[in-house]
């Protein structure tokens, strides 16, 4: 029927109890107008599907999302104006995702990385905001941050240089940092404060913070209330609310053992004489259990004693090169503060947990000496 086409999505959808007159109409090609806006639909939910596994950090269904979307864009003759914010938040997040792969290109031209690509794109999305906030601008200059950084950590001092000539313009406002940058560029070391302060960790937590909104609004989408009033039809939400109760209770268990950790190496911090014993309290209700987390405790602790008792028959020993550069890497791993993690992980020459944290004040007074 013609008239079909004019329907709301419901009833287009509907009549699946109708009578045998109608088997033709429903087998019938479905006009073009119905197939843009379904294509419009199926846009809208890949987008969705891929900004809700990118603030969740799931690397392996963001990749599948990632060609739903991709496949869905590619198609698309012309970007019609009302689907421009959604495509260029796609193409931002895909080449994020790959920001910190050099050999992974998104362009024609191979020397533009994918952090490059993804700027361009966040230039585009910027065009189509109606008010520029703070958080924009802040995102902007962490990509353009990145961009350099993830060259250097890879040893392309040249030609991080080289993409700071293109990235910055001769205006007033990006003279400090285009200055601060060349600066950094030239001491060849990829794990100075101001890169390891405006991080990649950072600018893919803004990025969420971005995107949050946007989600939300998006939850309006017809694929997502669907596909929700069949789950609760078919009684799934109580499963689903029961996945949701385990997840909490293993984030709450997650939490107790990095409070653990925290405690056990603010001790480990403090000098021989002041060490007390620790007291864990578990939650009410939940019994006291060694979990694999505390057993990684016990070998931090094992690690710390062994480093304590050496350290006090030796002389005082210079730190090398080496030592310095797997400082600045498990910072950049672990963070600041997680001397313990960064003991155990890297290649130290018999020091503690404490040596690191005096070393990296050493480090951080020189750099800004």
């Amino acid at each position: 029927m013609a008239a079909v086409a004019g329907s709301s999505p419901v009833e287009a959808g509907g009549g699946g109890g109708g009578s045998g007159s109608s088997s033709s109409s429903t087998t019938a090609a479905p006009p073009a107008e119905a197939e843009a806006v379904a294509a419009d639909w199926m846009l809208e939910f890949a987008c969705y599907c891929l900004c809700r596994h990118f603030g969740e950090g799931r690397a392996a269904p963001f990749r599948r999302w990632r060609a739903v979307a991709q496949a869905l864009i590619d198609g698309l003759s012309k970007i019609p104006t009302h689907q421009k914010k959604m495509v260029y938040l796609c193409q931002l997040l895909i080449r994020i995702a790959e920001g910190k792969n050099l050999e992974c290109h998104f362009e024609s031209e191979e020397r533009m990385s994918s952090l490059e690509s993804a700027l361009s794109f966040w230039t585009l999305l910027e065009r189509e905001e109606i008010k520029l906030e703070k958080l924009h601008g802040d995102i902007r200059r962490l990509i353009q941050i990145q961009i350099v950084a993830v060259h250097m950590e890879n040893g392309y001092f040249k030609e991080a240089a080289e993409v700071l000539e293109r990235l910055f313009t001769d205006s007033e406002s990006d003279k400090p940092l285009r200055v601060k940058l060349a600066s950094i560029i030239k001491s060849k070391d990829p794990y100075v404060p101001l890169l390891q302060t405006f991080s990649y960790d950072l600018l893919t937590s803004k990025i969420k913070s971005y995107i949050e909104p946007l989600m939300k609004r998006t939850e309006s989408n017809f694929l997502i209330q669907a596909a929700t009033k069949h789950v609760e039809s078919k009684g799934l939400g109580a499963t689903a609310l029961q996945n949701k109760t385990m997840n909490e209770n293993d984030k709450r268990n997650l939490e107790t053992n990095q409070r653990s950790v925290e405690e056990q190496q603010t001790i480990t911090d403090q000098p021989p004489g002041g060490i007390k014993k620790p007291t864990v309290r578990p939650h009410p209700g939940q019994k006291p259990r060694v979990s694999s987390a505390l057993q990684s405790l016990n070998s931090l602790q094992s690690v710390e004693k062994h480093g304590d008792a050496l350290a006090c028959g030796r002389r005082r020993q210079r730190w090398t090169y080496k030592e310095d550069l797997e400082l600045k890497s498990g910072i950049r791993e672990f963070g600041v503060g997680n001397w313990a993690k960064i003991l155990v992980h890297g290649d130290f020459n018999n020091r503690t947990s404490v040596m690191l944290k005096d070393r990296w004040r050493t480090l951080c007074r020189i750099e800004q000496g």
